[in-house]
């Protein structure tokens, strides 16, 4: 992989911050934008700016055959069977949300479970919450190891015959955990249960097959794997997309209105209220198109030499705790002893390194870790491993210019 070569597609990586170069390593957060889906936003608004499925004009035309294109690019870089399995969302968390409130309360009550984990973060545990308040259900957890990792033998004790849904991340955007999702929706399956599975922070950097997983649901964003914000996706399985009533209603989504009567469209379009995010699904499209030309097995491959050096590097910093297994995705979470993860972070940007400090919307782990936040580093294809080293020395920086304020 020619990562300079690479790096030349993305404009803002080339660019001074506090009189040093950029050093991006916030992209758990949101990733950057190579030129070619800037363009086709451009393009979009330039040139073919119009609503979907609703004008017989040229203009008309021509987005919805896009923003359609766009919905099959997906199909096929998830391995779903059918277009009717891809649903346009805001992102994880809405998906998951209509997962939760579509689906979810419709389906379960009093003695039924909703089995979860840890590591989750907030979009996929406060959802799950509401609707245990709101139907009687059980809202229980998976044991988590004290590295950070799941137990199978666990999941098989914590998954009973009243277990209606099993929901979890399938990498932790803390952890850098990677979850045997598989192997839990087998069990789950066995049980009767139905698997969603949050696939955030593993859709941008790892081969996605749906049908190899054999999940329910799966739910992931565009913006975090170089796509436009604001758009998103959820898949399900058709009989399970069928049976779930509209969590929005209003205009594309129905068939047939009447004065005090309605019916749906078919799927997809049954659960996509309102005029889309056109924009923003044919520059997902775009952005896949980019991430197959490179393949999903280079950038896997890539990211792993950059989390595997992190992560041996940052242990060996005195005084410098990392969070999770060896065994990670393209993340690293630490603590620096006696420094707010806020001022590391502060000093880390005084050198261009752009960090994320925080509780990363995962408060109930951070309680397991015993502390309020953590600094995370989190790692994409275009970054290098002169990065890792100029993170590892900013650390060292750090420590050094607070050991003497201090």
């Amino acid at each position: 992989m020619d990562i300079q070569a690479i790096r030349a597609d993305f404009p803002i990586l080339n660019q001074q911050v506090n009189g040093h170069p950029l050093v991006y390593l916030d992209n758990a957060a949101t990733s950057q934008k190579p030129k070619a889906v800037i363009d086709t936003l451009v393009d979009y608004y330039n040139n073919y700016n119009s609503n979907v499925h609703r004008g017989v004009h040229t203009l008309g035309t021509v987005a919805t055959n896009r923003y359609e294109e766009a919905r099959e690019k997906i199909r096929h870089f998830i391995h779903a069977k059918s277009t009717k399995e891809i649903i346009y969302t805001r992102g994880t968390t809405d998906s998951l949300n209509m997962i939760a409130y579509s689906y979810g309360r419709a389906r379960l009550g009093q003695g039924d479970e909703i089995v979860i984990s840890p590591m989750e973060h907030h979009a996929n545990l406060i959802p799950w919450q509401q609707v245990a308040q709101a139907t009687g259900a059980t809202l229980k957890y998976f044991p988590m190891q004290p590295d950070g990792t799941l137990d199978l033998d666990d999941v098989q004790k914590t998954i009973t015959d009243r277990t209606k849904i099993v929901s979890c991340t399938h990498v932790s955007n803390v952890l850098g955990t990677v979850n045997p999702v598989k192997a839990i929706a087998k069990i789950a399956h066995d049980k009767g249960a139905i698997m969603v599975v949050d696939g955030a922070q593993s859709t941008p950097h790892q081969p996605i097959d749906v049908q190899d997983l054999d999940c329910d649901f799966f739910a992931f964003s565009s913006h975090k794997m170089i796509g436009p914000t604001g758009i998103g996706v959820l898949y399900g399985k058709e009989a399970l997309l069928e049976a779930m009533e509209p969590m929005e209603t209003g205009g594309e989504m129905i068939d047939e209105v009447g004065l005090f009567h309605a019916t749906w469209a078919d799927l997809p379009w049954k659960l996509e209220a309102g005029t889309p995010h056109i924009a923003g699904a044919i520059g997902l499209g775009a952005a896949i198109d980019y991430l197959s030309a490179i393949g999903m097995e280079a950038i896997h491959e890539q990211e792993k030499k950059l989390s595997d050096a992190a992560y041996k590097m940052l242990s060996e910093i005195k005084g410098v705790t990392v969070y999770g297994p060896a065994a990670r995705a393209g993340l690293v979470s630490f603590n620096i002893d006696g420094i707010h993860p806020h001022d590391v972070s502060t000093a880390l940007d005084m050198e261009g390194i752009a960090v994320r400090a925080g509780h990363h919307c995962a408060q109930p782990l951070m309680k397991q870790l015993a502390c309020e936040s953590t600094v995370r580093a989190s790692f994409y294809f275009y970054n290098s491993m002169e990065e890792i080293e100029y993170l590892a020395n900013g650390i060292k920086h750090a420590k050094e210019f607070f050991g003497h304020v201090f």
